[in-house]
Parts: structure tokens; sequence; C-alpha cells
């Protein structure tokens, strides 16, 4: 039942998603940071605000039990302050809920995650074997969490990012970074890697490995693949299946939209 309702949720999200289409910037497609781990490199122009939101379900089994998440608003927004340099926010809404040999327990989790500040900043563009270099950083805060997810300890996480063009259609992009903070001081080590390819000019697809390495615990390692679609140079939609390679997690499924709009001379 919880599967169905997050798939109403995003029919209800990405049909609603025509009223922010907007004309196209001349700027040429959006880049966004959604639908997989691996952020970009690439920051949102000057003057413009990104927003990136939608809503994924996660299914984990450790010893018999079962952990089932639902994420209703993942909303991310992007905006550009400098040529190199992005300001990021983001908060989540999140249920969860618990069953132990099939048996549903009554304890449901439900609130706001810890909100995210945070900066991007575009080190160097793509020259030759020199890929697209981005640092990006952000800090979660405690207090700005729902009771149920309100973590111990304040996060914080950076992650270097690159990119690079293959062909005209493919593209590698990997970030290297460490965070730290929930509920648990020690830190972890991630890393991403994802190969993209444009089946034609609207329609994209990718695949990817990610994974965390906690300093005193056993390594995650993850995989998920996913298929995106550009309504135009301003809009996109997108949809993600994934699970664990060596992780508890059995199932991922997301789906969600980006969309960019222009501040400038905005009153």
């Amino acid at each position: 039942m919880k599967l169905k309702k997050t798939l109403f949720v995003l029919t209800l999200m990405i049909s609603a998603s025509s009223m922010y289409a907007q004309d196209d910037t001349g700027l040429g497609p959006l880049i966004t940071d959604r639908p997989d781990a691996t952020e970009s490199p690439n920051t949102v122009p000057v003057g413009f605000v990104q927003f990136e939101t939608g809503a994924f379900f996660t299914r984990e089994e450790n010893s018999g039990l079962t952990t089932e998440s639902t994420t209703f608003n993942t909303m991310l927004v992007r905006y550009g302050i400098l040529d190199n340099m992005e300001l990021r926010l983001g908060w989540n809404f999140t249920e969860t809920r618990f069953s132990l040999n099939d048996m549903e327990l009554e304890d449901v989790l439900s609130g706001l995650d810890p909100l995210l500040l945070g900066a991007k900043v575009a080190i160097a563009q793509e020259n030759g074997l020199l890929p697209d270099i981005g640092l990006i950083g952000h800090v979660f805060l405690p207090f700005t969490a729902g009771r149920d997810y309100k973590p111990e300890y304040t996060g914080v996480d950076f992650r270097f990012s690159f990119g690079h063009t293959l062909s005209e259609r493919s593209s590698l992009s990997y970030n290297l970074g460490a965070q730290w903070g929930g509920d648990s001081p020690e830190a972890e080590y991630v890393y991403t890697i994802a190969y993209g390819y444009a089946i034609t000019d609207a329609f994209g697809a990718y695949v990817e490995l990610y994974g965390e390495l906690p300093e005193d615990s056993g390594p995650n390692h993850l995989w998920d693949a996913g298929i995106t679609y550009l309504v135009n140079d301003d809009l996109q939609l997108d949809a993600t299946i994934g699970s664990g390679i060596r992780s508890d997690q059995e199932l991922l499924i997301s789906a969600g939209l980006s969309y960019r709009l222009d501040l400038r001379n905005k009153k």
C-alpha cells in the first residue's frame, strides 16, 4: 500500500509539472543534481533559481526487520549568485514504517529531515583530459528537523565533483568526498560514478554505482539506473530504480522534476 501511495504522489507531481514550464532561456538545457546520487560540477547561472524536487521509496531488510521509508518532497533549491557559485537549500519530509517477520509494527516515524544549507563552486572547466571540477559543501541543522528525525549531531559534508565528455551523446561523472554527523560522530567517505547517455535530444539514460565507507563499520555499495525527459530547456522529468550490492537496501524507486526560473530584473 505504501508503494502505491508513493506512485500516486509521483503521478500527481508529474501531472502538475506543466504549470512550471517556462519559455527557453537561451542558455541551453538545464543541468541538474538529480535523479542520481552524483552531483554535477556545474552551477546554476547568475540570477537563475533552479528547483529540483521529487519523491522516493526505499525498502531495507536486516535480520527480519523491514524498514520502508517514503520521502514525499526532496526539494533542493539552487540559486546562482556568481558566475561560478551557487547557494543551496534543501528540506525533505519523510515517513518510515517497520515490520518484523512480515508483521507490521505500530511505530511510525514522520516529519521533516534536517534543513540543508550549502554552496557549490565551479573550480575548472573541461579542457582535454582535464574534467569539469566542482566543490560542494553542506551543513545539516538538527534543530530544524522534526522530533522523529532530529539527529544527535550537526551534519557536515563535502565532495569534489568531476565530469568528462566522452562523446557527443555520452558522459562520465564521479564524486569523491566525506560526511560527518547524524547519529554518529565517525566520518563516512563517499563515492559515486555515473555514466550518462543521450538517447535522443529529449530522452536520456544513466547507470550509477555509489556508496559509503564508514571509518568504524562495513562499507555500503549500491547501484541505480534511470531515465530523464527534457520537456524544454528549463523543465526536466526523471525516474529511477535501484538496489543494494552490499547494503541492507532491497529497493529504491524515485521520480521527480527539475525546473529553472529566470529571476533577473524581476520585481
